[in-house]
């Protein structure tokens, strides 16, 4: 496990028909519980300014209340759309809250190692959140800590394949509780500044560790 620490803070895009220009993986960013594409705006638009172009960036949309499990499947269904019609040959996935859960399922189960170059977790109830205990979509119940679903997934090795695994975790996470869930062991573990849940959807220096991560 790898620590640093950061600084205090300074639509369901359809895969595109065209190839993507030379130098950067296409990116897709998977919300969280009751969370939608949208979340994804702010860094999209910092992504854009940075040189990535659209049609390197993918917000992707599902049904948060299903099983983690299905969400994987379509995940992959996906992640397998995206690279036939820009032509790479991996994608970034960058994650928040409980978007990190299916894409490890998939990288852990569904062969997702392969095609797969930089996976992020932010906020990401990777060892559980004592949060989902108050609600009650299926979902939620794969994020309860001892959870049969999070058992299997934290069984073995934490980040397997060759993937570079980066996680971002806030001291002041109000929703991940404990807020060093988030750590995953193999991963390079980043503490934010003092950011809210949903604040690290918005905040600079967050995103600036995101962006040197797949870069």
């Amino acid at each position: 496990m790898f620590l640093t620490v950061l600084g205090p803070t300074a639509s369901q895009a359809a895969p595109r028909s065209t190839a993507t220009a030379a130098g950067h993986d296409p990116v897709i960013f998977v919300h969280g519980w009751s969370g939608a594409s949208w979340n994804w705006d702010y860094y999209v638009g910092r992504f854009e300014a940075d040189g990535w172009s659209a049609d390197e960036l993918y917000a992707w949309d599902y049904d948060f209340t299903q099983s983690n499990v299905t969400t994987a499947g379509q995940l992959r269904a996906y992640v397998d759309d995206v690279l036939a019609r820009t032509g790479a040959s991996k994608v970034d996935i960058v994650t928040h809250s409980m978007g990190g859960l299916s894409s490890r399922y998939y990288l852990k189960n569904l062969g997702g190692t392969a095609k797969v170059d930089d996976w992020v977790s932010i906020g990401g109830p990777n060892h559980g959140t004592n949060f989902a205990w108050g609600c009650w979509t299926t979902s939620c119940g794969d994020m309860r800590p001892g959870s049969t679903f999070l058992t299997a997934l934290n069984s073995g090795d934490e980040t397997p394949g060759s993937v570079n695994y980066r996680t971002f975790w806030s001291p002041c996470d109000e929703i991940i509780n404990p807020d060093t869930s988030v750590i995953l062991s193999g991963a390079t573990n980043t503490q934010t500044g003092c950011v809210g849940h949903l604040g690290l959807l918005a905040d600079g220096s967050t995103y600036t560790g995101v962006a040197n991560a797949v870069r």
